[in-house]
């Protein structure tokens, strides 16, 4: 599956472990490095202190409108400049999940302004989203953020609003993992 993405964490990688905050819930457990493969582990051969797993697929909750404006203003990943990255997975309650899709979306658009905030921060923050929680994985989610350390004031302010948003009161795990690529 070319879309499914493993990330490392152990003795080996293209990313230093610079930090690693635990926001809320259980931590994991401390490592040095991060290595990212775009196969599932099962297929791996690789000794490591964890390894979690995500798929990236279509934005869920995002309309054409949003969508539209994301690809105008949005940058790939692995660009020379981003030698740092985040790594942010995020386990949400089971009350987000019992809610139905319309009202998630209005949690997540409407009320939290999630996209429009993100929006804000093109060019200079490139992120990807990997769906773990169909995978049966510890987390949802898992939130991949590459920029220039000269970004990393802008990218501290990108999360403290997504934070003080509505939708995160539906958060029960999420660890801040910082990187600075070798």
């Amino acid at each position: 599956m070319k879309n499914h993405f493993s990330f490392i964490g152990g003795n080996e990688g293209a990313w230093l472990v610079t930090s690693s905050h635990t926001i809320i819930g259980a931590p994991l457990e401390p490592v040095p490095k991060l290595d990212i493969v775009n196969m599932p582990a099962a297929q791996l051969d690789i000794h490591a202190t964890w390894i979690l797993q995500g798929f990236t697929s279509n934005l869920r909750y995002t309309e054409r409108k949003e969508l539209t404006q994301l690809r105008a203003k949005q940058e790939g990943l692995n660009r020379p400049n981003s030698v740092c990255a985040a790594l942010i997975p995020i386990k949400k309650s089971e009350e987000w999940w019992a809610l139905p899709q319309d009202e998630r979306r209005a949690i997540f658009e409407e009320q939290s302004h999630h996209t429009e905030i993100g929006l804000d921060y093109l060019p200079e923050i490139a992120r990807q989203l990997h769906h773990s929680r169909d995978l049966g994985e510890p987390f949802d989610f898992i939130t991949w953020f590459e920029f220039a350390p000269e970004h990393t004031d802008k990218f501290d302010a990108l999360l403290l609003q997504l934070r003080a948003s509505k939708e995160w009161q539906f958060v029960e795990r999420e660890i801040d993992i910082r990187l600075q690529k070798i």
